[in-house]
């Protein structure tokens, strides 16, 4: 049986190197066909590959998951392809890898509450360069509505009352009743607190408006707000616009799941790649003037801009239920709610 250690020397000689896509196809192929008895070095050669794309090269996200979706499900992305640029990964900052087990061995033990995975993850932030913080912002101009999105005026706060003035059945009333019955905040941080207004666009309107949206992308894309939906909705952002903080998180979730007993990988990669081909096939939701259809029923407002609700393969709350991913899957996970989309690369980026 292959040491962690060993998966763990495998994933720092591989992270450092892109894989091609039909390379990872076949990898995700395989993987898939073997079930249970899929090698743990192709399920961290894949966390890799995910972990290559989230911090080194982030234009490569969408190729890798697109590769990762067809060699997983057995079908391509039916969507127009996002094209790498033709450029060198990024340089390794010193101390990033290192940051980075230290979170995953963590999350293998339990370590980490809600909170900690947020502050933690986000820390990642400071090994970014401001040419990398760039490239991130670039790669998002890539995706479908984010340049026009982008030219708009920061969206200004949401008021509770407003949404209470809202009829009942509307999307307004059902996301004041979300916030309220759950005790959450309109926005889960505070824009100024975390400098989002520093980032360069599209990153800057990015990270605003998915502080305001990420309820209502749920209630839209028909996402719950359980352990097992909040990874898939960070699948289904990072396929919407790039999402970066998403690719950060989802390679850390697979670097556990491929250290963790098998049985779970399944069900992460199903839903992983489910809710990205999901993403991917749905017309941009960034650009949806949600302060303009507060009174419209969410039926309405899927027609209106071509959105079916997530077709999920699982009961949303498997993980709560009975842990079904197990090991430190299950425990990094089962509290995050909060916390997978607060900081959308909202980060002061490290200076080169």
């Amino acid at each position: 049986m292959t040491s962690q250690e060993d998966l763990k020397a495998r994933f720092l000689r591989s992270v450092e190197k892109p894989v091609g896509r039909e390379a990872l196809t076949h990898l995700a192929q395989s993987c898939r066909s073997a079930g249970k008895r899929a090698a743990p070095e192709d399920h961290m050669d894949i966390a890799a590959a995910l972990a290559h794309a989230a911090f080194l090269a982030p234009d490569r996200t969408a190729e890798a998951y697109d590769a990762v979706a067809e060699g997983w499900t057995g079908r391509a992305v039916k969507a127009a392809p996002i094209e790498p640029f033709d450029r060198a990964p990024e340089p390794v900052p010193v101390g990033l890898w290192d940051e980075y087990w230290g979170i995953v061995e963590d999350g293998l033990a339990g370590k980490l509450d809600a909170l900690a995975i947020t502050q933690r993850t986000a820390s990642l932030g400071k090994y970014f360069t401001d040419q990398a913080t760039a490239r991130i912002g670039e790669m998002a101009h890539s995706f479908e509505g984010v340049t026009e999105a982008a030219a708009r005026d920061i969206p200004e706060l949401i008021s509770l009352s407003t949404l209470a003035a809202c009829p009942q059945g509307s999307l307004g009333r059902e996301f004041h009743d979300l916030i309220v019955d759950n005790k959450f905040d309109l926005e889960v941080l505070d824009r100024s607190e975390i400098s989002v207004q520093e980032l360069p666009q599209p990153l800057a309107y990015l990270n605003t408006r998915m502080l305001q949206a990420h309820d209502l992308w749920h209630i839209t894309a028909g996402y719950e707000t359980t352990s097992l939906h909040e990874i898939a909705i960070s699948a289904f952002q990072m396929a919407q616009f790039g999402h970066n903080y998403s690719a950060q998180f989802l390679s850390i979730t697979a670097v556990i799941s491929a250290l963790s007993p098998p049985g779970g990988y399944p069900i992460l990669m199903d839903t992983i790649t489910s809710a990205w081909v999901h993403g991917r096939e749905t017309p941009s939701m960034i650009l949806i003037p949600w302060e303009e259809v507060w009174h419209e029923p969410v039926e309405t407002i899927r027609q209106n801009y071509g959105i079916q609700p997530y077709d999920r393969l699982y009961p949303a709350d498997l993980i709560e239920k009975v842990g079904t991913l197990s090991g430190g899957v299950s425990l990094f996970v089962s509290s995050l709610r909060r916390n997978l989309m607060a900081l959308t690369g909202a980060f002061t980026p490290r200076r080169a």
